[in-house]
Order: structure tokens, then sequence, then C-alpha cells
């Protein structure tokens, strides 16, 4: 059973990024796993309309960070100590997919491995592997 339910991380996100916490849905929150779902607009876009990569990135570390919830709970001062993408092809299309899936977590850190996609594409635009310092358990 989850920690965190995609009801509450919505909740989180439009509290936590006032006016933009909408932009990510989380459609998925599963022991280990998310999924978070973006409607891009103009400020997602580069020339081509392909999805720009900071965009990409972005959905990655909420990704994973999500992911981790599912397992922690609420714990905002988990927080990114590295990601790492690789762009495979071009991401171009209106709703962006990121699945973030937990590879290791301890008890300092976390390991996520996250794909992004077009909704509905078979094959993934990005990859990245996230790392995130969890809080100390005092």
């Amino acid at each position: 059973m989850t920690k965190f339910t995609a009801d509450e991380a919505n909740a989180f996100l439009a509290s936590a990024f006032p006016g933009r916490g909408h932009q990510n849905r989380v459609l998925i929150m599963e022991p280990g796993r998310a999924v978070i779902r973006l409607e891009a607009d103009e400020t997602h876009l580069r020339p081509g309309n392909y999805i720009s990569g900071p965009t990409q990135m972005s959905l990655a570390d909420t990704a994973a960070y999500m992911a981790i919830m599912t397992m922690t709970g609420l714990e905002p001062m988990t927080v990114t100590s590295n990601l790492n993408i690789n762009f495979l092809r071009p991401c171009i299309g209106n709703v962006v997919i990121a699945e973030g899936v937990i590879l290791k977590i301890g008890q300092a850190l976390a390991v996520i491995e996250v794909d992004i996609r077009i909704e509905g594409a078979e094959k993934p635009a990005s990859h990245a592997i996230v790392t995130y310092a969890l809080p100390r358990k005092d």
C-alpha cells in the first residue's frame, strides 16, 4: 500500500507551486512507482514544438520525488542530489508522461529510473536516473 496517494500528491503540488502546480497531474502512485502527466503549453516548447529539455528534466525530477513519497510518505526535505538524463529522440506532442520507478532506496539515498514519453508512444523520448538524498531519521 502506498504511503502517499495520487490525490495527496496533486494537492501537495498545487499548494507548493501556486499557479503552476496543476500542470503536472499525478496519475498513479503505487509502492515504488509514480506516473505524472503534463499537458504542455507554449512555456514548455522549443521551436518545432519540441518539449524542452528543462521541461523533461523537471518531469523526471517530479516523477522521482513522487515515487519516493509512495514509500516514505510526505517528506518535503527529500532533495535531489543528482539527475542524469539522456535525450533519446525528439519529444513532440501535447501530452507528456513520466514514469518513475525506484531502483534502490536506503536510509540516506534513493535511486529512481524515469522514462519520459509522449502519451501513446511506445519508445521513450528521454531516460533519466535520479538520486535523492533522504532526510535523516534522528
